[in-house]
């Protein structure tokens, strides 16, 4: 069996185990039947996020259905790199259950809280204040390095360019919805990454 045939499978068995529970999370999170103003997020990620989002799943997709389709943007990698990327796939996985299981009915894909949204500083929201997007750049290196592809590198780093950029109007609304409470959740704990010398004070 090529390498590629065995990170196909790989692929394709993460894709069976979490892509469900995201799929089952954000089915929840719609029970409010609340419709959230997605133009908040401002034109430029409207208009570009998911786009790029779906065209780096295609890529991934095509992969996995046949590795010979992504060929044209393959680059030479070496198998242990390659499982250096399996390895950070389950870790962003696991922690992408984690942050949904927190988050529950506080999910949403995009910058505005539901009415009955709470502060959730709990399970990965007490070491970071956007573990989703954390999730996120793993996935992506996770991705580009089992597919050694990258077409997937360059549109999932896009991707979470633009999740970055549009962070900033998140917080806005998270200050302006939670106030002093959020600021001070923000002075404890690091966007992305923990901040361990701010917690041990």
């Amino acid at each position: 069996m090529s390498d590629d045939q065995t990170f196909r499978i790989i692929l394709a068995v993460g894709m069976l185990v979490f892509m469900p529970i995201g799929i089952y999370r954000r089915v929840r999170s719609q029970a409010t039947g609340e419709k959230l103003d997605r133009r908040q997020e401002g034109t430029l990620i409207l208009l570009t996020l998911r786009p790029l989002g779906i065209a780096t799943m295609a890529g991934v997709i095509a992969f996995v259905i046949s590795p010979a389709s992504m060929a044209w943007s393959s680059v030479p990698l070496p198998a242990w790199l390659r499982w250096m990327g399996v390895a950070i796939g389950t870790i962003a996985g696991l922690l992408l259950t984690w942050t949904l299981s927190n988050l529950g009915e506080n999910l949403t894909d995009t910058v505005v809280t539901r009415k009955k949204h709470t502060l959730v500083t709990t399970g990965p929201y007490a070491w970071v204040r956007h573990p989703f997007y954390t999730s996120t750049a793993l996935a992506v290196v996770a991705n580009a390095l089992a597919t050694a592809n990258w077409f997937v590198c360059i549109t999932g780093a896009l991707v979470f360019a633009l999740l970055v950029i549009r962070c900033r109007t998140e917080e806005q609304k998270l200050i302006e919805r939670f106030g002093d409470a959020y600021r001070a959740y923000a002075r404890r704990t690091g966007r992305f990454v923990p901040r361990f010398g701010e917690r041990a004070q």
